[in-house]
């Protein structure tokens, strides 16, 4: 090919390539204007995202919410909660109605695919399991055949527990009701035997029943529930900012950097410590965004690790073992891509 008809197809591809970055911009350009980030969240679920007496968000997806405004708008304060029911969650995001979901909510095929969503990444690998009251007899979800089950309505869970007692030849009979906050009381007041959902929110609304203690949490794991932050899959750059910041915060525990050592980091002589605080490097900018984007994140919230122990761990209400969630190289399966 002659010198000028590559030199203008180069140039032709460096205009599309130019255009096709400016127009996925589209979320993050939106969000620096607004001044906020428009953050999806639930309607109230202990140790992941509610508000105290005081009104104030709190918890593991709220931590989240922070992170990305303080990588993007050097800010954690500046987020919008926009408290969203699981019926409702994917279209609000799909409207516009918010940037991101970050909302207890399980990556399957169908809401990518049919709803043109994006996941991006796992936060927090869960299952369902079932709460009972406190019944001597009851050991295993195995023991359920023919009890009444509460389920909220516009969740996974309801199709997870009827292939459940389906496949074991059980009868089931099942409840939907529209809110978590109703299937907690239901299960309160004696309308049904057991519910279900994800077992890190057994932990959370087992504290809303009048007697905590005389709630059991099966043993029981009947399905696989990856939860992560969400965005719309017609902006590729927003899903690439949500997506490392998830990845920094794994990064930076493995990399031993907390809120309390982001000082000390920033003076670190280490290659893959300076990458990922900016003091060396591109990556920030790569991403449209600065190069301390990263440690602004973890000044923000923390590394995983203080992300998951202050909100859903050992120095929670909830007390939740990280399990699945510990790091890759301490027994779990919690991985995140090199930073580099």
């Amino acid at each position: 090919m002659p010198n000028a008809l590559r030199a203008g197809f180069l140039a032709i591809a460096a205009v599309l390539g130019l255009g096709a970055f400016a127009a996925s911009a589209q979320t993050l350009a939106a969000v620096k204007a607004r001044g906020t980030l428009n953050c999806g969240v639930s309607q109230g679920l202990a140790g992941f995202s509610d508000r105290n007496a005081q009104g104030v968000w709190a918890g593991f997806d709220v931590d989240f919410c922070k992170a990305v405004a303080a990588a993007v708008l050097g800010d954690p304060a500046k987020v919008t909660y926009v408290p969203l029911s699981a019926t409702e969650r994917f279209e609000a995001l799909r409207a516009g109605r918010i940037d991101v979901l970050s909302r207890n909510s399980t990556w399957t095929l169908e809401r990518e695919v049919a709803l043109g969503l994006m996941f991006a990444g796992i936060t927090f690998h869960d299952g369902q399991g079932f709460m009972v009251l406190r019944r001597p007899n009851i050991t295993s979800a195995l023991e359920l055949d023919g009890v009444t089950v509460c389920v909220q309505a516009g969740t996974t869970s309801a199709d997870n527990v009827a292939d459940y007692f389906r496949a074991n030849s059980m009868k089931l009979q099942l409840v939907t009701l529209p809110t978590a906050a109703e299937v907690v009381q239901a299960l309160d007041g004696g309308r049904c035997d057991a519910m279900t959902t994800d077992q890190s929110g057994l932990y959370a609304e087992r504290l809303k029943l009048s007697q905590p203690g005389g709630a059991v949490i099966l043993p029981d794991v009947i399905s696989k529930e990856p939860l992560g932050p969400v965005t719309r899959a017609d902006d590729l750059h927003w899903f690439n900012i949500v997506k490392w910041v998830n990845f920094a915060l794994v990064n930076a525990e493995e990399l031993g950097i907390s809120a309390a050592t982001a000082d000390e980091a920033m003076r670190s002589a280490k290659p893959d410590v300076r990458r990922f605080v900016g003091a060396e490097g591109d990556l920030g900018v790569k991403l449209g965004l600065d190069a301390t984007f990263a440690i602004r994140a973890v000044r923000a919230v923390g590394n995983y690790a203080e992300v998951y122990e202050r909100n859903v761990g050992a120095r929670s209400s909830l007390g939740i073992p990280r399990g699945l969630n510990q790091l890759w190289s301490m027994g779990g399966i919690l991985y995140a891509p090199p930073m580099r």
